[in-house]
């Protein structure tokens, strides 16, 4: 997978925030991070989105519902129509969400066809709603596998993606374009929760070689209970990181913030290849 710098040009900076002179350096610094950060992400999302259509899709064509409970423990319940079909629109928006993500976040785009930055935006937007609103109703509806500190952070991160998501498109209406760019990432962030969480997990899996802090049976554990509100707050404070170096004229600030993004690329990158390989691929 490849992409031009002017393509990825700092992901998700405007062009006023390019720098020449002896800010120039840093500057670069800090969108280069930014772009691979954004590259290694979109391929672990493009990943976990083949094997959503892998798996549960080709599962649903072929009539095997019940073959979602080899992943997921309240997968499909009989009798249970609205969860059922709560979890299918679930699933299947989260494919569509990967690309209308990539596709927003991606300036090229928003410059050279706005209208259809416009609609994949409005598209994105509801796909994120029907998405936060589902998820409330699946946590609070089926018996809890994590204990309710697992759900809280479900629906905390839920809550996140219904205010970003409305916080975005106030700032849109109002003509706010810099403010609208800032809640979008933030939303883009809060969305990706349920991908954060396994990419986390499959992170801290290698690095401990084995299930530490939790119960590999019971699902439960120290740890799972600070990954479900670290799936979205360690995010977001990176990114609050990042757009505060983004307005700093200062090169350390523009260093902090780039070191900061290369760590997280790596993390992301050795969870993504974690996810992938023991979680992902082999069940296609």
């Amino acid at each position: 997978m490849s992409a031009s710098p002017q393509l990825l040009t700092a992901v998700v900076a405007p062009r006023s925030a390019i720098a020449s002179g002896p800010r120039a350096l840093s500057t670069r610094l800090l969108t280069l991070s930014a772009q691979a950060w954004f590259v290694v992400a979109l391929v672990g999302q493009c990943l976990m989105a083949v094997y959503v259509l892998g798996f549960y899709g080709r599962a649903a064509l072929e009539g095997d519902f019940e073959r979602w409970n080899r992943v997921l423990s309240n997968g499909h319940v009989a009798g249970d129509s609205i969860g059922n079909a709560t979890l299918g629109s679930h699933l299947a928006l989260s494919v569509l969400i990967v690309l209308g993500g990539a596709l927003q976040l991606i300036p090229a785009v928003r410059r050279r066809w706005p209208r259809l930055h416009r609609w994949t935006g409005r598209v994105y937007l509801l796909s994120a709603g029907v998405l936060a609103v589902g998820g409330l109703y699946l946590v609070w509806s089926r018996p809890s596998l994590s204990g309710r500190l697992s759900d809280l952070g479900i629906s905390f991160n839920a809550l996140l993606i219904l205010g970003f998501g409305a916080l975005t498109v106030w700032h849109a209406m109002r003509r706010q374009f810099e403010a609208h760019r800032r809640w979008a990432l933030r939303l883009f962030l809060a969305v990706s929760g349920v991908w954060f969480f396994r990419v986390g997990l499959m992170f801290w899996l290698l690095l401990n070689q084995g299930p530490v802090g939790f119960d590999a049976d019971t699902f439960r554990g120290p740890f799972l209970s600070f990954l479900y509100f670290a799936q979205t707050l360690l995010p977001l404070a990176l990114l609050e990181l990042y757009l505060r170096a983004q307005r700093s004229p200062h090169a350390r600030q523009h260093y902090a913030a780039a070191g900061a993004l290369a760590a997280a690329t790596l993390v992301t990158a050795v969870g993504v290849f974690g996810a992938a390989m023991m979680m992902w691929l082999p069940r296609l």
